[in-house]
């Protein structure tokens, strides 16, 4: 009886000690959750995958306009996101007294005017109405966009010019401002609108096709893309690995290959 029962126990540490073993080898994974628009999800897959190396769970929140991801950081309901240039971050803090930081720089995405009804920016004609978006800034750099190919001029460049800025428009351009989400959703219905570069990418629009386009240069500093997080948590090392892992070269290739273009890496940018 005594040799079964002195078997029986070392059957049993035999039996437990490799699952104890297992248990002790596997790592615990931090979940980290980041706020995303569309389709960034093809971007930021492989950094999810290279971060799950790394013992962190990247959990990807898709959101459908610029209103939301903010707020919910503020809320933590994310840990951080990535969505907004500086200018809109900017004005967002000044706006809802926030102190939301950015922890590091993504991408730069030049916006553009499009249409469904003219091929060339001087088929423009009088009384054309153009859709531009609502926020502040974007609405803001919309204008200064026409302004940049001669369509207008604009007061107020320092700040964020809006239609009531406008003077010298010799066409007498007609002004229809939207959620950003729907100014590539408007085309039917207006001559043009300028919309964000990846508003265009979800509605199959062409960057390249665009009527006009931002050029890139000092002045598109406050227009690179960041993400950011509250400013409690701007050192949290899990949030510095996040930014690691996505200014790669492999993420870089990753952007000019989706986007053809369209997307420009903006972490190591030169400007001139």
């Amino acid at each position: 009886m005594k040799k079964f029962s002195k078997l029986f126990v070392l059957l049993s540490v035999l039996v437990v000690l490799p699952l104890t073993l297992l248990a002790g080898c596997g790592k615990s994974q931090k979940t980290v959750k980041l706020g995303i628009m569309g389709n960034d999800d093809r971007i930021w897959n492989p950094v999810k995958k290279t971060l799950k190396k790394e013992g962190i769970n990247l959990q990807l929140v898709s959101f459908s306009d610029y209103s939301q991801p903010n707020g919910a950081l503020q809320n933590h309901e994310i840990d951080a996101n990535a969505f907004q240039h500086q200018a809109f971050l900017d004005n967002w803090n000044k706006a809802h007294k926030s102190d939301i930081v950015s922890i590091g720089n993504t991408i730069l995405t030049p916006i553009g005017l499009y249409s469904k009804k003219i091929s060339n920016i001087k088929d423009l004609k009088k009384g054309s109405t153009i859709a531009i978006p609502n926020d502040p800034t974007n609405e803001g750099r919309a204008l200064q966009l026409l302004q940049e190919y001669g369509l207008l001029k604009v007061k107020n460049l320092s700040g964020f010019p809006t239609p009531k800025d406008v003077y010298d428009n010799k066409l007498n351009l007609k002004f229809t401002p939207l959620d950003a989400a729907q100014t590539a959703r408007s085309l039917d219905d207006v001559t043009a609108a300028v919309v964000n570069t990846n508003y265009a990418l979800d509605a199959k629009l062409n960057p390249k096709k665009a009527l006009i386009k931002e050029e890139v240069n000092n002045e598109s500093k406050p227009y690179i893309n960041i993400i950011a997080t509250n400013k409690s948590q701007k050192n949290d090392k899990d949030l510095k690995k996040v930014v690691e892992a996505y200014q790669t070269e492999a993420t870089k290739k990753n952007i000019e290959k989706t986007y053809d273009g369209a997307f420009i890496p903006a972490w190591n940018i030169k400007l001139k």
